[in-house]
Order: C-alpha cells, then structure tokens, then sequence
C-alpha cells in the first residue's frame, strides 16, 4: 500500500499558520480539524453555515464530558494529520478518518467506531449489466472493470491510497491497464469532474459516495471488490474510522473511547440516518 505523505509542505505550513488560536493552550476548548465536505460524517448547513454531521455531534458530546468548548476547522485532508501531530493548534482530528499503520505512528487513535468499503460513483450507463455483480445484499463491481480509466479519488484519503497502489505497484490489478489517478481536493469537485469528462469514475467511502448520489441526478454507485480466485467477488476494500488525537493527550482520548462506548453500535448508526435525513 503508498505511504501516505507525511511532511508539512510549505503550504499547510502557511494555512495552520493562518489560525491565531492554540488548541492545546486553551484548556476551555477542544479544536477539532476536519474536512468538509463529507456527508454524513461532516458538511456544511447551508441554512446556518456551520459544519454539522456524524463527527460533529460525536465531538459535542466529548466536550460535554468534558466541560468544554468544540471547535471544528474545516481544512484539505491531507493536512488532518499532520496538524494533529504537531499538537500546536489542534487536539485532534474527525473527518472518516481510516486507521492506518502509518498514521499511528503520528497520532493516537479512538477505538473505530465505523466500518466502511470504498465504492464507485459513476455516471448511469457508464457500466453494463452485466458489470455490476450483486452478492445478494450489495451490488458491487471489481477493479478489473476499472481498467484503462480515469479515476478520480479525493486526496490522500483511503481511495487515494487503495487506487494509486493498484496502479503503481506490478502486482497491482490495474497496474499496465492505461488507468491514471487524479486527486482532487474534496469529494464534490471529485465528483463534479465525472460530468465534464476529466474522469470517468470516482472512488471515495460508501456513506459519502451515496450521499452525493441521493442528492444529485444521473448518478450511481457501487461496492468496489476484488476478485476472487475464481474471478468471483472476494472480499470489499473495508477500513475501520476512528478518531486520531495528539499523541499523549489521554484524557481527550478516554473522553472519546467513553463516548463511543455510550453511544455503540446503535447510536453511531442513528446520527447516521439523522444526517441523511431519514429518521
């Protein structure tokens, strides 16, 4: 799998920079970096404009615990985990964020509290019938019908990461296919991309991915699989989110942990039909 790329660029440099607050000297505050948009997990309310979603009340309710403050700052995501690490101007970061090895050894990590798989978003008629598979519950197609396209992920996150690996490594599916990868900043402009033809598909997380589809015309998705020994399907590309936390704050942690354990299962999935609007 790529490493993520780890160091600062001049760029996050400047944009953390931009900020004159410092999270971890307020202890009446907790600053949470995030990435917008990422529907159910973090989007901005057009009616209020501030950022709401999964992640969002999760946090609301640590501070709660805790006595204090939430604050959410929207940035690129790439620049999530950095950020998070220097312990400068954030206590930690909540955006669908996939635990990685790599990561870990940045930042700490809450216990996951969501499962997800990557899916395609395409344009209908982009593929045939007899593409699209179906498991019984899930539609699905594999990577091999991704061959010779232009996909288009959001950077540095999870679909990212899967896409540019089977590209670039010998042993990947669509390495020597003609596929290319084009990051984009954020999964809408992704998204947006697939109707101006500068990609043919989009790989991001299955909750963001179907909710860009319920709210807009002309496109689908589907569970992206790899494929089995007998060329049926094997098995998702799953990742478990958690919540990442400067590495040594314990007590945001535990507050976290607590949090998650209260809520369970169950309540992680009502804000999540509470932030697609179907409770």
């Amino acid at each position: 799998m790529k490493k993520l790329l780890l160091g600062l660029t001049a760029a996050a440099i400047a944009a953390a920079s931009a900020f004159a607050f410092t999270g971890c000297a307020n202890t009446d505050k907790i600053y949470v970096a995030t990435n917008v948009p990422f529907a159910p997990f973090e989007y901005e309310d057009l009616n209020t404009g501030k950022i709401v979603g999964v992640d969002v009340d999760i946090m609301n309710k640590v501070g709660e615990k805790l006595g204090k403050d939430v604050e959410f700052v929207n940035m690129q995501f790439e620049y999530i985990i950095d950020n998070v690490a220097s312990g400068k101007q954030y206590d930690c970061g909540a955006a669908g964020i996939t635990i990685t090895d790599e990561r870990k050894e940045l930042v700490d990590f809450s216990n996951p509290y969501f499962v997800s798989v990557q899916y395609v978003v395409y344009k209908n008629g982009e593929f045939t019938a007899d593409q699209i598979k179906t498991d019984g519950e899930t539609s699905y197609v594999l990577w091999d019908e991704l061959a010779g396209m232009n996909i288009g992920v959001q950077r540095n996150t999870t679909g990212d990461i899967y896409v540019s690996d089977e590209i670039e490594s010998e042993k990947g599916v669509l390495h020597g296919t003609g596929a290319d990868c084009t990051p984009y900043d954020d999964v809408m402009v992704a998204v947006q991309a697939i109707n101006s033809s500068a990609v043919d598909v989009v790989v991001i997380d299955k909750l963001p991915a179907q909710y860009v589809v319920s709210n807009s015309s002309g496109y689908s998705c589907v569970a992206l699989y790899y494929a089995g020994e007998d060329g049926k399907a094997d098995e998702p590309t799953s990742e478990e989110y958690a919540i990442c936390v400067t590495k040594g704050n314990t007590e945001l942690l535990n507050a976290i942990n607590e949090v998650l354990a209260e809520l369970g299962d169950d309540g992680v999935s009502a804000l999540v039909s509470k932030y697609f609007g179907i409770e």
